[in-house]
């Protein structure tokens, strides 16, 4: 089965040229999620849809990445430290789901079949995961 990047519809390519039109108009501004859908017309289930697509386009085309921040929104974003900024803040809260799924539904699931085969496997990769994320989440340049 293709990819989503690889299966998007002619509606969502629409949906994500017009918020990057509406992006490069607020430049350098960001807009919130709220205020790209009031900008552009969408409802909220096309912006969605618009900015997964978007962030696909952007890999493809070597585009600077989109990026959220809590007081600008959404915006494109060339700067390298703030980049690393929001990369290490989406890593600490995927350390953070990584976290609450092992002790809320894998340690769990181990406690009542601690032979399986397959939870082994489950907790030894998740254990992997969470010690890069960790690794990433607390790194800084100073």
């Amino acid at each position: 089965m293709p990819r989503a990047s690889e299966r998007r519809s002619a509606a969502a390519e629409r949906h994500a040229d017009t918020i990057r039109f509406v992006l490069f108009e607020a430049r350098p501004a960001g807009l919130t999620f709220d205020q790209l859908g009031r900008a552009s017309k969408l409802s909220k289930s096309q912006v969605r849809s618009g900015l997964a697509c978007l962030r696909d386009i952007i890999a493809e085309r070597g585009w600077p990445p989109l990026i959220w921040l809590r007081a600008d929104g959404y915006l494109f974003c060339s700067d390298t430290t703030q980049l690393q900024l929001y990369e290490v803040a989406v890593m600490r809260e995927k350390l953070t789901e990584i976290r609450r799924f092992i002790t809320g539904v894998v340690a769990p699931h181990a406690a009542l079949q601690p032979k399986g085969r397959w939870i082994k496997h489950l907790n030894t990769q998740l254990n992997s995961v969470e010690s890069t994320l960790d690794m990433i989440a607390e790194y800084s340049d100073s």
